[in-house]
């Protein structure tokens, strides 16, 4: 899967899963910073984990995160 297909996924999880509009998703934003709480970051997280059948470190939860970083755990894991 090439980096461009593994944005768009996502893209579409966080954008479903804090009801927010593909266009508003910048890739550097924190997920806080586009109005994510921990529960919503736990939650995209384990549905990111599901669809690529990878397992998230320890680590990369407690950063802030943002799509551009997990796209790249993302493209490195899988």
């Amino acid at each position: 899967m090439n980096h461009q297909e593994i944005n768009k996924i996502v893209t579409k999880i966080v954008s479903r899963k804090l009801k927010i509009s593909k266009d508003e998703i910048i890739p550097d934003f924190t997920l806080k910073d586009l109005g994510a709480d921990s529960l919503d970051e736990l939650e995209i997280i384990v549905e990111l984990e599901e669809i690529f059948g990878i397992t998230f470190s320890d680590d990369i939860q407690s950063e802030d995160l943002n799509p551009m970083s997990l796209c790249r755990y993302i493209e490195k894991n899988t």
